[in-house]
């Protein structure tokens, strides 16, 4: 188990996501589209069609993949081994996290802010259409802290405690919740089941973050012990019992304040400000975000091999 989850890593840091690959997440998609346009027919309370579309589509992806498992073990038993790495490694998101990431960085360095405002909109749900570099510089490093967790942390957890089927069980989690999980009038209550599932999906990796992104920072020598306590302090000042954890943690090692004033949508909102700025934002921020990333990854990878081969 613990050696497909390393080639999985490996895999993902290697080649990322390419478009020609198929990929579960896409499948996910269409499933989810197709399920709701029957269920929103259905003669149900959204707060109930909501719910049955997420026992489907997670109940069914997991027996799926342990169905696919079994089937392709008892023809070869390597086959399966390449079949497992390759499931995991498509439930795991850091190369494409740094591409995305760096995208915006790029643009940011080549002057060219309406470009980065483009590639920012394709990682964040906020309007990117008037933000100035330093609005940029803040809402990439956001990004890049909650996908350390949604997108890293807790597909490893899964993987570790049940395999390819839980990781990718997670995986339809967190793609029903970036679908449909909103609070806006079409999705609040037929959303209302996928977020709520995404938030206790993330619940436990959340809060092993933040133990991991400061050891991370402290190998990094970035401001370990202040990422942590910074942690401890702003942690819960977030909208998402999960999402504030790794920001503040973030914010901490990289001495940047995250939160403030931010539009969805048109609508203005203030998001709780996590950590001070004890520098000027810039870009060079972006990277150092995507550096903390990848130690914790790395960070994250040791721990559960380790707690793994103990248990």
């Amino acid at each position: 188990m613990t050696g497909n989850i390393v080639l999985a890593y490996i895999l993902d840091l290697l080649i990322g996501d390419p478009r020609f690959l198929p990929h579960p997440v896409k499948g996910m998609g269409q499933a989810i589209t197709f399920l709701e346009r029957i269920l929103r027919k259905l003669p149900f309370n959204l707060y109930l069609s909501g719910c049955v579309l997420v026992v489907v589509l997670v109940g069914g992806t997991f027996m799926l993949a342990g169905k696919i498992l079994s089937i392709v073990f008892q023809l070869n038993p390597f086959l399966g081994e390449a079949v497992t790495v390759f499931l995991i490694y498509t439930a795991l998101s850091i190369r494409d996290l740094d591409k995305e990431a760096k995208e915006v960085y790029l643009a940011l360095e080549a002057g060219d802010i309406v470009m980065a405002r483009k590639k920012l909109s394709r990682i964040v749900g906020r309007d990117t259409g008037e933000l100035d570099t330093d609005e940029i510089v803040r809402a990439t490093v956001e990004t890049v802290a909650e996908n350390t967790v949604d997108g890293i942390i807790s597909p490893l957890f899964f993987a570790f405690l049940g395999g390819a089927p839980l990781a990718l069980a997670f995986k339809a989690v967190n793609t029903l919740d970036s679908m449909v999980g909103y609070k806006n009038e079409r999705y609040a209550r037929f959303g209302w089941a996928s977020a709520r599932i995404d938030d206790l999906a993330n619940f436990i990796p959340a809060r092993i973050s933040a133990i991991m992104i400061p050891l991370a920072a402290s190998i990094l020598k970035r401001r370990g012990r202040i990422s942590f306590f910074t942690m401890v302090r702003d942690g819960k000042k977030s909208f998402s019992p999960n999402a504030g954890i790794p920001e503040a943690a973030f914010s901490g090692a990289l001495g940047i304040a995250l939160g403030g004033i931010t539009f969805y949508r048109g609508k203005r909102l203030f998001v709780p400000v996590k950590g001070e700025d004890i520098k000027p934002k810039d870009t060079g921020d972006i990277l150092d975000a995507i550096r903390l990333m990848y130690v914790t990854s790395g960070v994250a990878l040791l721990l559960g091999g380790a707690i793994r081969w103990y248990v």
